[in-house]
């Protein structure tokens, strides 16, 4: 049996990938789908591992081959995408996929998968938080920073779409909430 989709997404900032790192270290059969972007590498990311960082030019030659599961142009230039040749080389072994992916990525595989994914919406507890979060992180310019808060805004009229909403408001409240659906779901004839 090829195993089912889960899928975090949510505005950057509002700790998406925190929980499904949790998710990945509680014992589930879960793999992460590693995404490929075009942007430039930051610093202590691994290519493979984080991401696969391919350039431009190659990535639109992918999006062109079909190559891509879902893809989107999150910032002028820096495209992000779910090869995939990645999600069904898990699945095709039982595994589960985990996904990592921005909101318009999440809602595309959700469509693509119906009832075999589970797509879970991290909420921030509020955009005074978020903003704080993302200059917390010191990985933005100032502009890019303004440019995050003002994707949230969208991103967050989005997640009436998504299956699941988990408020991050207190991370070890935030984990035990993932754990429990993700557990559920994977224990759910399909």
């Amino acid at each position: 049996m090829k195993g089912k989709l889960i899928i975090f997404s949510a505005p950057s900032g509002a700790g998406k990938t925190t929980l499904m790192k949790a998710m990945l270290d509680s014992g589930a059969d879960l793999e992460f789908s590693v995404s490929a972007c075009s942007r430039p590498k930051r610093a202590g990311e691994t290519n493979g591992k984080d991401y696969y960082f391919i350039g431009l030019e190659e990535f639109k030659e992918k999006i062109r081959e079909d190559a891509f599961l879902e893809w989107e142009e999150v910032y002028k230039d820096h495209f992000y995408g779910s090869l995939e040749s990645e999600v069904e080389r898990i699945r095709s072994k039982g595994r589960h996929v985990i996904f990592d992916v921005d909101v318009y990525g999440g809602l595309n595989i959700k469509k693509q998968y119906g009832k075999y994914a589970l797509a879970i919406f991290i909420m921030p507890p509020s955009f005074e938080v978020l903003e704080e979060r993302l200059r917390k992180r010191s990985t933005d310019t100032e502009e890019n920073i303004l440019k995050r808060i003002d994707k949230a805004r969208h991103e967050i009229g989005k997640a009436v779409e998504f299956d699941e909403i988990i408020v991050n408001d207190d991370l070890d409240t935030a984990i035990a909430e993932a754990k429990k659906l993700v557990s559920d779901f994977l224990n759910t004839d399909a």
